[in-house]
């Protein structure tokens, strides 16, 4: 009896230990999220999927990333504002993006002072789709063409530009409604295989007496609305000389300013000339100036505005992807914090650059 007692109440207490395992092992299953990379299954609990949805939720929208929106300022002129906006998933970048240009739409709380939205209230984005050879078709609501003809090109531009700050995106195809559009359908500007920047933006033909043997380059200068301080991107024509080189042609016409474009401000000092050659290789261009260009000559400080004007402008030229500049018997150029400038500008060190 005292053995077949013992038996007993250990088979209970085994027993017990088993069902409290079981219970353990369930507990530990329902309080466990699936890892991060696992697929959906059919049968998962759903309510517990769409609590882990909204934690992850809430930490995405506490987070933002810097973009390029390309808007229309006080002047009327298309340029760029680089604006917080909350991190979307990779596929939707594109579409948050043109979602940001829309009148009325979520930019209206970030607009800069002076700053609108370019594209028509209430226009929809239907559909982004990145091709292959870097053009990205953009397919748009039928609100798309409530807009004025004068504004047509600006439309264009803005939303040409927007997009090609990713650098995987070398050009804009436009639909409405599913159908593609050959020319804008207000004023009929062609748009063709593609809209890019080769196009130009605020083209500007001021001062120009030969169109035909003249090249576009887009030259980029600062402006100001009340306190707010950006650069406005100005397509111009530079004529060809037989006795100048194409690149001294584009920094001399970048030197003598924008013309008659009174919207942007003149950042050289008009004495500033080259002093030597400009020189290109494995991307990089060299610029040598006299010591005109300087901000304060004896502490060989070049203004953050010329520097910046300079590189923005020098890489938008096929092959050029950081601007080494110097000053004729100066050793060490600094900016005005007093910091030397020891490597190659690029233009990723004031604009935001990425891939869709």
């Amino acid at each position: 009896m005292h053995k077949r007692g013992i038996l007993i109440a250990g088979m209970v207490t085994f027993s017990m230990i088993l069902t409290g395992c079981f219970q353990g092992e369930q507990s530990l299953e329902e309080e466990m999220d699936p890892p991060q990379n696992a697929k959906p299954v059919d049968k998962l609990d759903e309510s517990k999927n769409d609590k882990k949805q909204g934690e992850e939720g809430k930490k995405t929208a506490s987070e933002t990333v810097a973009r390029e929106l390309y808007l229309l300022d006080a002047n009327g002129m298309v340029a760029s504002q680089t604006l917080e906006l909350p991190t979307p998933d990779s596929y939707t970048v594109a579409s948050q993006v043109l979602q940001y240009l829309v009148k009325d739409g979520p930019v209206s709380q970030l607009l800069p002072n002076g700053f609108q939205a370019v594209l028509p209230a209430g226009t929809e984005i239907l559909g982004v789709d990145l091709q292959e050879d870097g053009t990205i078709v953009v397919d748009l609501s039928k609100e798309f063409a409530n807009y004025e003809a004068e504004d047509e090109k600006k439309i264009l531009e803005a939303i040409t530009y927007s997009l090609t700050q990713f650098e995987n995106v070398k050009s804009v195809q436009l639909q409405m409604q599913g159908k593609a559009l050959k020319e804008m359908p207000v004023d009929g500007t062609p748009i063709g295989k593609g809209y890019s920047r080769a196009n130009g933006i605020n083209v500007s033909d001021e001062g120009v007496t030969n169109l035909i043997e003249s090249q576009t380059v887009t030259m980029f200068y600062p402006a100001e609305h009340n306190e707010n301080r950006y650069y406005v991107p100005v397509t111009q024509y530079v004529e060809q000389k037989e006795d100048i080189d194409e690149l001294r042609a584009v920094v001399e016409k970048l030197i003598e300013g924008p013309g008659l474009e009174k919207n942007v401000t003149q950042v050289f000092d008009p004495k500033t000339t080259l002093t030597n050659k400009p020189s290109l290789k494995d991307g990089i261009l060299h610029l040598e100036f006299n010591d005109e260009i300087l901000m304060d000559g004896k502490k060989s400080v070049i203004s953050d505005e010329v520097m910046e004007t300079i590189v923005r402008t020098m890489t938008e030229i096929n092959g050029v992807d950081a601007v080494q500049v110097g000053v004729e018997n100066v050793e060490k150029l600094v900016n005005e914090n007093g910091e030397a400038y020891t490597k190659p500008v690029t233009k990723e060190q004031f604009t935001p650059t990425e891939k869709l």
